[in-house]
């Protein structure tokens, strides 16, 4: 008999209990209504141990009065970053419950929520990165990739801001994570020009930016290839392995991309690009033929091999592959400019040997063959800056480059009527 009232006391905790915890979850709602999120949170923090005994309905309303609870913190930017996260995490706990029980309460309401928590990751991101709080925009780009594995862009910035912040380790599983579900962000993009702000906005179909341009709400549309990523994405991998000392592993991670991408010559020329950063410059040249071979007319492997060689101090090659590059692409505006800084770059060893000489007639006299120098360094990169400008007069840092050249060769009006273009 004495067994019998231990099984019913049991029975009346279980009871007791389950009460105690609809009064909490009540009371959690209650203290949110009155606009008292973080006392909410306290609450439910009380019945934690109890919920996961507790019904499929019980939970999800629990979860659901969380995750509004932390949302609402987030909204008054109480912790915005955390608050976000633990909202999310409570919405998807909910869904699961919901989705296991077959029946769904909350779950529709979750999923707008998530997609709002996901918007207010970007956007803080975003500002982040304009503030230059890269590693902190970094993690919460993650944190909406993994709010919604499908939109894989999110990862990709996310691996991008990582490496902007110089967080290797925080990129690394990033960019593994690219690695193993190939991403490519190959694409098209849609835009048109905004007449009511004059800025260019974009759109998901060709389709919604036509009847955009058919509203009359904007103009000039374009439709632009977007090219793959997978070369940056496996030149930055490659890169940050290297930094690791696992340089078998970063060839092995090239290798893998191109077996699997054999089409993709980006990859080829981020092998290359390893090879290079290895100093194994017989491989290396070996892959810019390669390279060379496959495409001997394509613009961009081009201009990629004029990088790649200025990086190796190969002036020479660098300067040969921009020009090739303009030849096939007269519009291609970063081979003008990268033709302008490499033989910029000529100007340096002139001024350190100009401000090394004395007063002597000897250092006169040399001064003034070096400054004939400078003037001619400068007069060969007029034409690239002028082009660059052309193609691109929004750029301010070409026009400022530009604009000193002129300045430096005393070229006033040229100088007079540049600036007043800027």
């Amino acid at each position: 008999m004495k067994s019998k009232y231990v099984i019913l006391a049991s029975a009346l905790l279980i009871s007791v209990a389950t009460f105690a915890q609809k009064d909490q979850i009540k009371s959690a709602e209650k203290a949110l209504k009155n606009g008292d999120a973080q006392g909410a949170i306290s609450i439910l923090k009380d019945a934690e141990n109890l919920v996961v005994n507790a019904k499929d309905v019980e939970q999800a309303q629990y979860y659901f009065v969380k995750g509004n609870a932390y949302l609402d913190l987030a909204t008054k930017k109480v912790d915005e970053s955390k608050s976000l996260s633990l909202a999310a995490e409570s919405y998807k706990k909910l869904i699961d419950v919901e989705k296991e029980s077959g029946k769904l309460k909350y779950s529709t309401q979750a999923a707008t929520s998530i997609t709002q928590i996901k918007g207010n990751l970007i956007n803080s991101a975003i500002a982040d990165t304009q503030a230059n709080k890269n590693a902190e925009g970094a993690k919460k780009l993650y944190d909406a990739y993994l709010l919604d594995k499908k939109d894989t862009i999110n990862l990709y910035y996310a691996a991008s801001t990582s490496v902007n912040a110089q967080d290797y380790d925080l990129a690394l599983p990033m960019y593994e994570e690219l690695k193993k579900i190939n991403y490519s962000g190959k694409g098209t993009s849609y835009t048109a020009l905004n007449k009511a702000s004059g800025n260019e906005d974009g759109f998901n179909t060709v389709n919604e930016r036509d009847l955009a341009v058919k509203l009359g709400t904007h103009e000039k549309p374009k439709t632009e290839a977007i090219p793959s990523k997978r070369g940056e994405i496996y030149k930055n991998l490659a890169l940050i392995l290297v930094q690791k000392g696992r340089i078998e592993d970063a060839k092995k991670a090239i290798a893998d991309a191109r077996k699997t991408n054999p089409e993709d010559s980006s990859l080829l020329l981020t092998e290359a690009n390893l090879y290079l950063e290895t100093k194994d410059f017989d491989t290396y040249k070996k892959l810019v033929g390669e390279a060379l071979q496959k495409d001997p007319n394509n613009a961009d492997l081009l201009f990629n091999l004029g990088v790649i060689s200025g990086n190796a101090k190969n002036p020479a090659d660098a300067e040969k592959y921009y020009l090739k590059a303009i030849e096939i692409n007269p519009g291609y505006t970063n081979a003008y400019l990268n033709l302008a800084a490499l033989k910029l770059e000529a100007e340096k060893p002139i001024i350190d040997e100009m401000n090394k000489l004395g007063n002597s007639a000897k250092d006169m006299k040399r001064y003034d063959v070096l400054k004939a120098q400078r003037e001619s360094v400068f007069k060969g990169v007029i034409p690239y800056l002028k082009k660059a400008n052309e193609l691109d007069p929004k750029n301010e840092d070409v026009a400022k480059t530009l604009l000193g050249v002129y300045k430096a060769l005393e070229m006033t009006a040229e100088a007079k009527a540049l600036k007043a273009t800027m």
